[in-house]
């Protein structure tokens, strides 16, 4: 069962977070639109208004970082509490035993008893970095012999193998959610009735505890496959996404809107992905702006290189960028990255990828980074009504 924290309802006019990953509910949807939403409602000069909801964005997260900081602190002074609890528990106190257990099992997804603060679950988990300490002291702890000193006798050696081990390890931590990424070609003509089938059935679904799924966002493309629309939705690995999709399709009123759509639409494409571990998706916010869609076919077996290098250029770009998500897909578009940002207006995006070249460590991400491209697409998005990320 997944925390009641998760499913808490996030305002359009708010950037208060929470929990990172509450999507379910949706900002209040508004009135049924006349028209679909269009690049030409996103005001020219709305930068300051942008940068005034980004700021209150992250100083939330900065403030929840600094909480779970002293919360740590204040914890690691007390080692022996877990001690003392567990010795009332067996002098006579089962009730207290039975609420401790309940708590560390069932409160909150993580297991842990305590809730999940929210700047982790924004940043990503730290289960890579505590696994990678681990192996350290094991190895440390280890004879050399010929053979290793043989293969990794120098330095250069012995940091590749780390750097290696430390990207097996990336991939080996991205399992804890699955992303679908959901592609509608709709026909010109069917534009606002699609928006009206979709706004009435897609927060409904998201707001359905039993459905276990989590909708991140919907955009229609503006530039580039026009009158496309595309979806991202967030489900508890691949079981929670087969669970999803049979309680969904049970659903009484799935197959009228199922049997609707196919006469809107020309084509459905769908891929899942799994998130990045050093770019988690961004909870719900409302910064207002356009968002940029890139994507890239990478050529096979690059995708542990093409993570290395973003890993380092995401510091540079964040200086002057606000990314939403980065998605590599696992079954579907193989071979596809997906990267997804956020600007005040194309004004302001070009301004700010322009000052992204004067931040040290850019320029070397695009030069290492393009070999490994096959091709790329940028798509301009507008955001749908109801959609957590707007």
């Amino acid at each position: 069962m997944m925390s009641a924290s998760r499913f808490q309802r996030v305002g359009r006019s708010s950037t208060t977070i929470n929990t990172a990953r509450s999507f379910s509910l949706l900002r209040p949807q508004q009135q049924a639109a006349p028209r679909a939403p269009a690049l030409a409602d996103v005001p020219a000069d709305g930068v300051d208004t942008f940068e005034a909801h980004q700021r209150e964005f992250r100083e939330q997260l900065a403030s929840e970082d600094i909480t779970r900081k002293k919360k740590e602190q204040a914890e690691s002074q007390y080692p022996s509490a877990n001690g003392k609890l567990s010795a009332a528990s067996t002098n006579g106190s089962p009730s207290q035993a039975s609420s401790s257990d309940a708590s560390s099992t069932d409160s909150y997804p993580n297991g842990s008893g305590a809730a999940p603060s929210p700047i982790i679950s924004v940043l990503g988990s730290l289960s890579s970095k505590f696994a990678e300490e681990a192996r350290a002291r094991e190895e440390s702890g280890k004879k050399k012999g010929p053979l290793s000193t043989l293969i990794y006798g120098t330095a250069e050696g012995r940091e590749l193998d780390k750097d290696m081990e430390r990207s097996f390890s990336q991939v080996l931590a991205r399992g804890k959610y699955v992303h679908s990424i959901v592609f509608h070609e709709v026909k010109p003509d069917k534009v606002d009735e699609y928006v009206k089938l979709v706004g009435d059935w897609y927060p409904r679904v998201a707001s359905m505890p039993e459905n276990k799924v989590h909708l991140v966002g919907s955009w229609r493309t503006e530039v580039g496959d026009c009158d496309t629309f595309i979806h991202i939705w967030e489900y508890q690995r691949y079981q929670g996404y087969h669970q999803s999709l049979n309680a969904i399709q049970h659903h009484p009123d799935f197959h009228p809107f199922d049997d609707k759509l196919k006469t809107l639409i020309h084509s459905k494409r769908t891929s899942l992905m799994q998130e990045f571990s050093f770019w988690p998706t961004s909870p719900p916010r409302t910064l207002g702006g356009v968002f940029e869609l890139r994507s890239y076919t990478l050529h096979p077996g690059n995708l542990l290189e093409w993570e290395t290098h973003w890993r380092r250029g995401l510091k540079a770009r964040r200086e002057v960028m606000e990314g939403v998500g980065a998605w590599f897909v696992q079954i579907g578009e193989l071979n596809t990255v997906h990267h997804l940002w956020q600007f005040a207006n194309l004004e302001e995006r070009k301004i700010r990828r322009e000052q992204s070249w004067g931040i040290e460590g850019w320029g070397e991400t695009v030069h290492k980074t393009v070999p490994l491209i096959q091709s790329m697409k940028s798509r301009v998005l507008v955001p749908l009504p109801w959609s957590p990320i707007a």
